[in-house]
């Protein structure tokens, strides 16, 4: 082999993008072949980029612990349950608190922290032993 064609070979294989196939049931080909041609998407790379943009949207949004849902004009959610989804949402929404601290307050929860723990009172104590 001469070193044009190594060369060559190499950059071929710089610019080549990576592939991706799948094996479709008759029925999920339909699917796909409908919605090329209601997005007016010509090529399957395209529709797949589009594809993943969409899932990594929603794989964002879930793990954000958000709902995916679509309204109609009258108001009526329905709630996007996809299993596979699912799996990336948090167990817990726990909610966000934005708090605005003063130097004042700041001040007193650093001296809080570093200082020793207090002790029980009596009343928690009792409470704790029955």
């Amino acid at each position: 082999m001469s070193a044009t064609a190594g060369t060559k070979r190499a950059q071929r294989n710089r610019t080549r993008k990576p592939k991706f196939q799948a094996d479709l049931a008759p029925f999920e080909d339909r699917i796909v072949r409908s919605l090329k041609e209601e997005l007016q998407v010509s090529s399957n790379s395209d529709f797949m980029s589009d594809a993943v943009a969409l899932f990594q949207w929603a794989v964002g949004e879930r793990k954000r612990g958000h709902k995916i849902f679509s309204e109609s004009t009258t108001g009526e959610k329905e709630v996007l349950v996809l299993p596979r989804l699912e799996r990336v949402a948090p167990e817990a929404v726990l909610p966000h608190v934005n708090l605005d601290w003063n130097e004042k307050q700041l001040a007193s929860l650093i001296d809080l922290t570093q200082g020793e723990p207090a002790q029980p009172s009596e009343a928690l104590v009792k409470l704790m032993r029955g």
